[in-house]
C-alpha cells in the first residue's frame, strides 16, 4: 500500500495539472453533443429575430434604427460572430495539436484531455459553417465575409506560442462571459442562436482551463529575454486582430446600409460604420481584456514593466470603446 501511495505521488509530481486534465476530460464526456441531434434540432433561423443581444451589438447606440433595422443590425453581427469564432478556432485547434505532441510519451491524461480539445474544437468550426449557411437563407444577398482562416492561422502561429496561449486565454474566457452575462440572459433573441451559444460554451469552458494549465506550462520555459519578446508578440497579436475587425466592420456596415430600407444621410452612415467597429472592438478585444480572469493570469506571468508596456500599447482600443 506504502509502495502505491509513493507511487500515485511520484505522477503527481511529474504531471503536477493531472488532475485539472482528468476533470475536464470527464466534464467533455458528459457533456459532449451533437451538431443536428442536439443544437438544431431540425429548427431554422426566423428573419425576425435578434440574434445578439444589445449589451453586444450596441444597437442602442443608434437611436434613429427602426425596430426592424435593430433587428437586422443584430442579425449582421450575428452572422459575423459566429465566422469570427469559426476563424479563431482554425488556429487555436492547430495549437493544440501541437501541444498534444508534448504529452506523446508522456501524461496520457494531458494528451486525451486537448485530444478531446481539438476534436470539440473541430466540430465548432463545423457548427459554424453550418449557422453561416442557415443565417444566409433568411437575410438579405451580398454579406459578406473575405477573411481567410488560414491566412490568418499562419499569421497568427508565427508569432511565439507564450502569445496564442495568451491570446487564445483571453479569447476562451471573454466567450463564456458573453454567454453567461449577456447571450443566456436577454429575452427575445433567437431560441436558436441562444442554443449555438449554449452548447458552444459548455465545452468552451473546459478549454479555457486547458488553456490556461498549458500558458503557465509555456511560461515557465521562457527566459526573461524570451518572455519580453512574448510580451511584444501578444500585442502585435491583439493589433492584427484589430485589423481584421476594422475590415469587417467596413464590410458590414456597407452592407447593413445598402440592405436596409431605410435611407440613411451621411452622417448616420458614419455613425453605423463607427458603431459596428466599436462593437466588434467590445466583443473580440476588449471584454477579454477585461476580464477578471485574465488579468489575473497575465498579472502573475509578466513584470510590472511589462504589463506597463501592454497597458500603454492597447489604451488607445480600450478608450475608442468607452
Amino acid at each position: 500500500m506504502n509502495i502505491m501511495n509513493n507511487a500515485y505521488l511520484d505522477q503527481e509530481n511529474k504531471f503536477p495539472f493531472s488532475h485539472q486534465y482528468q476533470r475536464c476530460v470527464m466534464a467533455s464526456k458528459r457533456i459532449s453533443w451533437r451538431i443536428e441531434e442536439d443544437v438544431i434540432r431540425g429548427r431554422e433561423f426566423d428573419g425576425q429575430e435578434k440574434f445578439l443581444p444589445d449589451s453586444l451589438s450596441l444597437v442602442e447606440q443608434l437611436s434613429f434604427l427602426s425596430r426592424a433595422d435593430q433587428v437586422f443590425f443584430s442579425q449582421v453581427q450575428g452572422r459575423t460572430y459566429a465566422h469570427i469564432f469559426g476563424l479563431v478556432e482554425r488556429f487555436i485547434n492547430a495549437k493544440v495539436l501541437e501541444l498534444g505532441q508534448q504529452h506523446v510519451l508522456g501524461d496520457q491524461v494531458a494528451l486525451e484531455a486537448l485530444v478531446r480539445f481539438s476534436d470539440e474544437e473541430i466540430k465548432h468550426q463545423a457548427l459554424f459553417r453550418r449557422i453561416e449557411m442557415m443565417t444566409a437563407a433568411v437575410m438579405p444577398e451580398g454579406y459578406s465575409f473575405a477573411i481567410d482562416p488560414n491566412e490568418i492561422a499562419q499569421a497568427v502561429l508565427s508569432k511565439s506560442t507564450w502569445a496564442v496561449l495568451g491570446l487564445t486565454c483571453h479569447i476562451e474566457l471573454f466567450t463564456q462571459q458573453h454567454y453567461r452575462q449577456s447571450i443566456a440572459l436577454c429575452d427575445g433573441l433567437s431560441p436558436l442562436y441562444k442554443d449555438v451559444f449554449l452548447f458552444h460554451w459548455r465545452e468552451e469552458s473546459q478549454h479555457a482551463i486547458l488553456d490556461e494549465i498549458e500558458w503557465r506550462e509555456e511560461d515557465k520555459k521562457l527566459s526573461v529575454q524570451q518572455r519580453d519578446v512574448a510580451v511584444d508578440d501578444l500585442i502585435a497579436l491583439v493589433a492584427a486582430v484589430d485589423q481584421i475587425l476594422q475590415q469587417q466592420a467596413e464590410t458590414d456596415a456597407a452592407y447593413f446600409v445598402s440592405a436596409s430600407l431605410a435611407n440613411y444621410n451621411e452622417q448616420q452612415k458614419s455613425a453605423i460604420t463607427v458603431t459596428f467597429l466599436r462593437a466588434y472592438r467590445w466583443q473580440y478585444i476588449v471584454s477579454g481584456l477585461k476580464h477578471t480572469r485574465f488579468i489575473h493570469i497575465l498579472a502573475e506571468l509578466v513584470s510590472q514593466t511589462q504589463m506597463d508596456r501592454i497597458n500603454q500599447a492597447l489604451a488607445p482600443l480600450m478608450k475608442s470603446v468607452i
